[in-house]
């Protein structure tokens, strides 16, 4: 398979449609980094921009070691008014939602031509977004994230923590622009994890512990993958690296529609 590139001469202008909201379902060890990236560069934009950060979770004082955070609380609040004070003279409006994703709360929370930033690190949620998106949302982007953590995974696979990949699924008027997270995940299409409000205390407390920077590529790769989109320069439907082997790998998108993806 051939690797994806872009012309090296293609100017890339990012430019967000009216009206458009960018969300971020997560607010972790990944989700609080590109909440604050993404704050950044929406803001940076000169437009009117909303940013709405929806997560049920609190923080903790365990989670100091991988997370950014100012007190502990709902993590959604918590990251909004960490960043409400910076953004104060922008065109950036931050809104906090204290909700997990489940199938009752998606109605409210996800809306025909958002832009979906999900940051979760459960392939149940995956799957729930994904569903969702194809069968509710005409016009969507979800862009999704994630990385395995260090030690047995839910199939009892030893994993290292420093591997992970972005998967992006475009709709538009119906039609798919690209593949659903499960269309070539069979652990996404039929996860062996749960949600997060559906996890006993002792299933949350025995996931695997994330690297770092692993999360760190993580949300750089979420990032790189909006901004690619907001340029109308899209060009792979999934993003694969690994911090270990120093490795990035873009697969690109199937279909005719690739010309296509943008806002």
């Amino acid at each position: 398979m051939t690797t994806p590139r872009l012309p090296r001469d293609r100017v890339l202008a990012p430019a967000l449609a009216p009206n458009t909201a960018v969300k971020v379902i997560g607010l972790g060890g990944v989700g609080g980094i590109v909440a604050r990236y993404g704050a950044m560069f929406l803001a940076s934009l000169g437009e009117s921009a909303r940013l709405v950060l929806i997560d049920g979770d609190a923080f903790e004082p365990s989670n100091a070691t991988r997370m950014f955070f100012s007190g502990h609380g709902n993590k959604a609040e918590v990251t909004r008014d960490d960043l409400l004070a910076r953004f104060a003279d922008s065109s950036l409006a931050l809104t906090a939602v204290p909700e997990y994703a489940t199938p009752d709360t998606l109605p409210r929370l996800v809306h025909e031509g958002d832009i979906v930033l999900l940051c979760v690190d459960n392939h149940a949620t995956r799957k729930l977004l994904s569903d969702f998106c194809r069968t509710q949302c005409p016009s969507v982007c979800l862009i999704s994230a994630g990385n395995d953590g260090a030690g047995p995974d839910s199939g009892g696979q030893q994993r290292r923590g420093t591997f992970g990949n972005v998967q992006v699924y475009v709709r538009r008027e119906g039609r798919d622009l690209s593949a659903p997270l499960t269309a070539s995940h069979p652990e996404i299409a039929t996860p062996a994890d749960r949600r997060p409000d559906d996890a006993s205390c002792t299933e949350l407390v025995a996931s695997v512990p994330q690297v770092l920077f692993a999360n760190l590529a993580t949300a750089s790769a979420m990032c790189n993958a909006l901004w690619l989109y907001l340029c109308g320069s899209l060009h792979y439907g999934e993003l694969c690296f690994d911090i270990a082997d120093g490795v990035m790998r873009p697969l690109p998108f199937p279909g005719p529609h690739r010309d296509e993806v943008g806002p």
